[in-house]
């Protein structure tokens, strides 16, 4: 085992503002880029490194799980943190692993859209058609506009308009929903601002937070959304530059924003004259979803989306639609960052979402996230689950005494994998016991079965932690 302590360089200006668990991931990536640190060490168990830096476990705990989340280590059950070997894993900075090398693990952990052999056939279909026509080769492999094509944008808007989304302002095609989300902050904020999310949020919006350094705060929620009210105290102590929100989905606790709390937070941003991010990449029929914040703010809303939850994850096709004064902003951000986004995915995607496989993909799907979430609600009902009837995504609290971590690591060892909280704390706000389950990511209906039946399993037998006593 290594005897390593993070050193946090207090002296930096603004190294109190920085949570304790952060300095003590980020000195885990910078003892490892210096050598300090080389793949395969051992870092100290949590509770002596805990005592060693007079913080609580929780925190040192968060901070691994931290350093986890950016692909810097990687938990063995039973044996404990090592540093990751980045040139032979081959999982991400969010714990993904290729389907096939899953040796029989049923994955929950992310948010996948349903599988289903017409993705892979609609997606062979469109390449064969671009294939066969030439004027179509030539032009996707030509320099385009920053924005995308006008026909593109324009086939965009058709999709969006026909799934019941605001179509508004300037559209500007995106690499998928992350990209868009990226594309905001850069031409909003500057280092050192503030901004405000669910203090339990979508992981993407966390980091990129952090790389264009940015000071988070974490908003109360409950299940109605965030609390508007709370944010309205912190307007009249800081007004942050942008707020985040994914109202009709909250990841990971399936909260959706009530229509009062949308009209709240629409007049306290003209009121207090900040920007409002509306991710709606986690999708939910338009028959399940609240007003769009860009129906009620729309000289204020930035509205992202993509074709990750209904079509495929690797087109990285998204749309970022904003008010026509960011046009330019966004264009010039987005030839700094790659010129524009490939025109044969845009081509791709405009083609499959132009296709009566799309319509038909997009039902089926709609109807199988029912069934899986009717079944998980009603399995998991004893433990007060949490999930919109059609949404992806099931928060599942744990009983009293049951930590998130060590519930993970039990189920890891059975051959399922869940989320934990710690990811999805916005700026120090602490990790609640509870897991997010992701109902469409197994292969079938009968491989979800099995994982909530050991699910039901690990939850109902206490005293098997899988940790030794030190």
């Amino acid at each position: 085992m290594t005897i390593w302590v993070p050193e946090f360089g207090a002296s930096a200006p603004d190294a109190k503002a920085i949570p304790r668990y952060r300095q003590i991931a980020e000195s885990i990536g910078k003892a490892i880029e210096a050598g300090e640190l080389s793949p395969g060490d051992r870092l100290p168990p949590q509770r002596q490194l805990a005592d060693r830096l007079n913080v609580t476990v929780g925190t040192v705990t968060r901070a691994y799980n931290e350093a986890h989340h950016l692909g810097w280590v990687q938990s063995r059950v039973g044996s404990g943190t090592y540093v990751r070997d980045q040139d032979s894993s081959t999982a991400s900075a969010f714990g993904m692993q290729p389907r096939e090398c899953s040796d029989g693990v049923i994955d929950m952990s992310l948010s996948f859209a349903p599988p289903h052999p017409w993705r892979q056939q609609c997606l062979g279909e469109v390449l064969a058609s671009i294939a066969s026509d030439p004027a179509t080769v030539a032009e996707v492999g030509e320099y385009q506009a920053d924005i995308g094509t006008p026909h593109h944008r324009q086939a965009l808007a058709a999709w969006l308009n026909n799934l019941s989304f605001p179509v508004f302002g300037s559209l500007i095609v995106t690499q998928g929903g992350q990209h868009g989300i990226d594309l905001c902050l850069r031409i909003l904020t500057r280092p050192g601002d503030l901004v405000a999310a669910d203090a339990l949020t979508y992981p993407g919006f966390n980091s990129a937070a952090r790389h264009a350094h940015l000071k988070t705060l974490g908003i109360p929620l409950d299940e109605y959304g965030m609390d508007i009210a709370a944010l309205e105290r912190l307007c009249q102590r800081q007004v942050p530059s942008l707020v985040y929100v994914t109202p009709d989905q909250n990841n990971p606790t399936g909260a959706q924003l009530t229509e009062e709390r949308r009209i709240q937070l629409a007049e306290l941003a003209r009121r207090h004259d900040f920007w409002i991010i509306e991710d709606s990449v986690q999708y939910v029929p338009s028959a399940d979803r609240g007003t769009s914040m860009a129906d009620l703010a729309p000289e204020r809303t930035l509205h992202i989306f993509s074709t990750s939850k209904l079509l495929s994850g690797g087109l990285r096709v998204g749309t970022l639609q904003v008010p026509d004064v960011l046009r330019e902003r966004l264009g010039s951000a987005l030839r700094a960052q790659s010129w524009m986004v490939p025109p044969l995915m845009v081509e791709a995607a405009c083609r499959w979402i132009a296709s009566p496989r799309a319509q038909q993909l997009h039902d089926w799907q709609v109807e199988e996230l029912q069934f899986r979430q009717k079944l998980a609600q009603q399995r998991l009902a004893a433990y007060h689950p949490r999930g919109l009837a059609r949404g992806s995504n099931l928060w599942l609290p744990l009983p009293e005494g049951r930590r998130a971590s060590e519930v993970h690591a039990l189920l890891d060892q059975a051959g399922v994998r869940v989320a934990t909280p710690e990811p999805f704390c916005t700026g120090s706000e602490a990790a609640p016991q509870a897991l997010r389950l992701c109902v469409g990511s197994p292969d079938s209906r009968d491989a979800l079965e099995r994982a909530l039946n050991i699910i039901l399993e690990v939850l109902e037998h206490e005293g098997t932690s899988p940790w030794s006593t030190l």
